[in-house]
């Protein structure tokens, strides 16, 4: 079987079920979570356990907050990714720093309702090895991802950035084929679309996604 024409990134797995099923699919990364606050967290000696499989298949991507350079530290022994996904506030310089400080590449996620929203990104682009635009979460959101939180995917339609990137934010196995035509993503996320209740993945949607995603 071919791969894909658009790359996918599974996020938040924590199963071996969900990894495998990702894995059969063909996503080119899979994404464990250190982040307290989500229901998709998970210890890193637990993420290290799930990706015995993962190495020569798919990269590996750490995703946190603001994260600590002790949870950074951790991150990297016990699981060694191949990216770290910076879903916070963290600087560009910040950014800078983790990618130095690991040797591990990163994705840098940008929040996004408004045009006005894509301003920064230059400054990333220098910054981080991947970018992503996912839907702004609500106000009153308590997570700042994950939500299912979209936005007007033509707003990247078009535009061209320095850095490879990510689309994100309320993709699931039935929107995500007109997400990528809309957008012109090379590559797409998914976590809460392929779930059937908070935190857990269900492999039969992530078998679809993946498969939309083929089809796209």
């Amino acid at each position: 079987m071919s791969a894909p024409r658009i790359a996918s990134k599974i996020c938040g797995l924590s199963t071996p079920q969900a990894v495998t099923a990702a894995l059969d699919g063909q996503a080119a990364y899979l994404g464990f979570i250190f982040f307290p606050a989500s229901p998709r967290n998970i210890a890193p000696e637990a993420a290290g356990a799930l990706t015995g499989p993962v190495r020569g298949q798919a990269q590996v991507v750490a995703v946190s907050v603001d994260p600590s350079d002790a949870l950074i530290d951790q991150i990297m022994t016990h699981l060694r990714p191949d990216l770290i996904q910076l879903h916070g506030a963290e600087p560009p310089a910040r950014v800078a720093a983790i990618g130095q400080r690991t040797g591990a590449r990163t994705i840098k996620v940008i929040p996004v309702s408004e045009p006005g929203d894509l301003a920064g990104v230059g400054a990333y682009e220098s910054a981080a090895d991947h970018l992503m635009f996912e839907g702004r979460p609500p106000k009153d959101a308590t997570l700042p991802g994950g939500v299912g939180a979209r936005f007007d995917w033509t707003l990247l339609s078009g535009r061209r950035f320095s850095r490879p990137w990510f689309l994100a934010g309320g993709l699931d196995p039935w929107n995500v084929t007109e997400a990528i035509s809309l957008s012109g993503a090379p590559a797409v996320d998914v976590s809460s679309g392929v779930e059937r209740g908070p935190g857990l993945k269900d492999p039969a949607l992530i078998t679809a996604f993946l498969d939309a995603v083929r089809r796209a």
